[in-house]
């Protein structure tokens, strides 16, 4: 039996979603917008609540479609709240199609979120449990200060928290356990 991280438990929803995608690097600008909006919905709540919700999610948002999405009028997004396989909280809601008019802006100035997000760490992963990695501190500082540009650019629900899990799902942090098999899996495969 293979050994990884703790925090999937015995849910098989969970486990795939930690063995299959969870610190994998994410270089494709729609799933990079799917990731950020996902983890934004999560404020409050565990991520099984939303990963159980993500097909619904990619139902409503046209699979996060960015143009499509930042296209949506105000009907359309309060017509979602009373879909019951998404989290109805309305500032969440709306928060995607800003955060996709906001994500274009980005496209536009870096010539995509790719380019913008991946400089950070310099298109490198942080291989957190290597003795030359950034400490916690360092990551906490990488992911307020990604946080405070993303906000200041006009994104929502991306605190630092939110972010930090953020960067740890699209993998510009590698924080597998050492022993996980998915940490050096990644490292060799992403990072060599």
């Amino acid at each position: 039996m293979k050994k990884r991280c703790l925090w999937p438990g015995n849910d098989d929803l969970y486990i795939r979603y930690h063995d299959e995608e969870w610190g994998v690097p994410v270089h494709d600008d729609r799933v990079l917008f799917e990731a950020l909006c996902l983890e934004g919905q999560q404020a409050g709540l565990s991520w099984i609540t939303v990963l159980k919700k993500r097909d619904n999610y990619r139902k409503a948002f046209y699979n996060f479609n960015i143009k499509k999405v930042s296209l949506m009028s105000d009907d359309d997004i309060f017509a979602l709240l009373s879909n019951d396989g998404l989290i109805k909280n309305k500032l969440k809601l709306f928060s995607i199609r800003n955060n996709a008019i906001s994500f274009q802006n980005i496209q536009k100035s870096f010539g995509s979120f790719d380019n913008y997000i991946w400089s950070y760490a310099k298109d490198k992963i942080i291989k957190s449990k290597d003795k030359n990695a950034l400490n916690l501190s360092s990551k906490l500082l990488l992911s307020n200060n990604i946080s405070k540009d993303l906000k200041k650019r006009g994104f929502k629900f991306i605190g630092p928290k939110i972010c930090y899990a953020y960067l740890q799902a699209i993998g510009i942090i590698n924080d597998h356990e050492n022993d996980c098999f998915r940490y050096n899996e990644i490292k060799r495969l992403y990072n060599d």
